[in-house]
């Protein structure tokens, strides 16, 4: 944006000292010429005893002694006044510079470059501070979206290429047979779909782009599991539900998908057999609780962290019929903050994992409250 070039702050800041300065010394010598001023007659004044030759000062005289000095110290001011000012601009000015100079560097790509102001907090450091900050989360979401575009172009690679092996070997081996050919293609394609349906999802829920509506998590919780319950039978995993009617604000879809999510991780990732996962749900005067937990192996608690990150699969990057695309958390994760929540994870002691999806309540209604009580809905196998 182009703009007229105009004075600099530093010597604004020196007129300001050196006028506020001049005014000052202005006001102080007329207040000493007025206080001189009643103790001189207008008129000559002769003594008892004076020479008539000689007359006694008058107002006249006293201007003409004090006009001089008095223009000599206001010349003095006006330079010390400059002087001083823009050395006191200059000093005053000197972490606008730095944190100028940083703005500069951030806006050329260099994120890691800090101000790091020392000295006690004031405005300048203050300022510098919550610059830093902001040049961190910058760079750590810069780095994010580094490392979620590399790992996204490596899941939508991998299908591609496998597409493009078995046309491959379809095209050198006419006899093959073609059912199975085009099975395989058919799941290699649904996974890309399922992958691309998954990057989209995440997309929109960055971007808040949804209208809010009252959401009673307790029944996102029950549809959820009755939507799972095949897969949870198959896999000889138990789901309980219970706990009180927890009502959030924002979007029903997205929130089920929450839900759904957390669902599938908590059955695909348990134990071989006899396994269980429990939903609940509590509601407190600011805040409605979602909460999933289920058996399964021990997890490291230095793993745990970097499950919410795209693409992670537990401890190691497994494949199955129902694996999915690593973007499971992740979405869960963007969901929660698109909803002003925050989502916790914590390794149980037995193994397993639990997820806690904390959300703002929304605001009492008249019909509301209650209690559901909790049921099993799958049993193992």
């Amino acid at each position: 944006m182009g703009r007229a070039p105009g004075l600099s702050v530093r010597l604004k800041l020196t007129f300001s000292y050196a006028g506020f300065l001049m005014l000052a010394s202005v006001l102080l010598l007329a207040v000493v010429l007025v206080f001189l001023l009643r103790y001189v007659p207008d008129s000559p004044v002769r003594p008892p005893g004076a020479r008539l030759d000689l007359p006694g000062p008058d107002r006249t005289d006293l201007w003409r002694a004090f006009a001089p000095k008095a223009g000599a110290a206001l010349v003095f001011l006006l330079v010390f006044g400059l002087v001083g000012g823009w050395l006191l601009a200059g000093r005053m000015l000197a972490p606008l510079t730095r944190i100028t100079d940083a703005t500069r560097r951030a806006a050329a790509g260099s994120l890691s470059h800090r101000i790091g102001l020392p000295g006690r907090a004031d405005e300048f450091r203050e300022l510098a501070d919550s610059f830093d900050a902001m040049l961190a989360r910058l760079e750590a979401h810069v780095a994010e979206q580094r490392r979620f575009a590399a790992n996204a172009s490596h899941e939508l690679r991998t299908p591609l290429a496998t597409t493009r092996t078995l046309l491959d070997v379809a095209r050198d081996d006419p006899d093959r047979d073609s059912g199975e050919l085009v099975e395989r293609l058919r799941a290699v394609n649904a996974r890309a779909i399922e992958l691309t349906e998954a990057l989209l999802l995440l997309s929109r829920t960055d971007q808040r782009s949804f209208t809010p509506e009252r959401v009673d998590l307790s029944l996102i919780a029950e549809e959820a599991a009755e939507t799972l319950l095949p897969l949870a039978e198959e896999r000889g995993v138990a789901i309980g539900t219970s706990g009180d009617v927890a009502t959030a604000v924002g979007s029903p879809a997205l929130l089920l998908q929450m839900v759904t999510n957390l669902l599938h991780n908590a059955i695909v990732h348990n134990l071989p057999e006899h396994g269980t996962v429990r939903v609940d749900t509590a509601a407190g005067p600011r805040s409605v609780v979602l909460t999933v937990e289920n058996t399964g192996a021990r997890l490291a608690p230095r793993l745990v962290p970097t499950l919410t990150e795209p693409f992670q699969r537990g401890a190691a990057r497994v494949r199955g019929d129902h694996a999915g695309v690593g973007l499971g958390l992740a979405i869960v994760a963007s969901i929660a903050r698109a909803h002003d929540g925050a989502l916790t994870l914590t390794p149980r002691d037995g193994g397993g994992l639990r997820v806690t999806v904390r959300l703002p309540a929304a605001p009492p209604c008249p019909a509301g409250g209650g209690h559901r009580s909790g049921h099993v809905m799958g049993k193992s196998k």
